[in-house]
């Protein structure tokens, strides 16, 4: 069970259908970290949480949650989203699972998104 700093109960769950990890508050979807994957890798390039939830930590709760369940499923990350880098920046204990963005990756972001 993951709790925000309210000690809210949250849920982090991904939906493939959308491309996307939902972060829900009481059942209601409040946020989401937009991915396309590529190449073998997840590339996640947008990160937003409903301001009517700001200061609960729940954009850092996404962050992490995203990245365990990428590395449960043996999946490399490529963080362009400016959160998804900050994140992965000031915690080395993800280095393992995250490349830096290429040009090619950076280009299919364009054109898909």
């Amino acid at each position: 069970m993951t709790v925000d700093k309210t000690g809210v109960e949250v849920v982090v769950a991904d939906a493939p259908e959308r491309q996307r990890f939902e972060i829900s508050v009481d059942g209601t979807v409040v946020g989401s970290a937009h991915y396309r994957d590529h190449d073998g890798r997840r590339i996640f390039f947008h990160t937003e949480v409903d301001g009517a939830y700001g200061g609960r930590g729940l954009g850092t709760i996404l962050v992490r949650e995203s990245l365990d369940a990428m590395r449960a499923a043996g999946t490399r990350v490529v963080p362009v989203c400016p959160l998804f880098k900050a994140f992965v920046e000031k915690h080395d204990d993800y280095a393992d699972i995250v490349d830096k963005p290429t040009r090619d990756d950076l280009s299919f972001l364009r054109e898909r998104t």
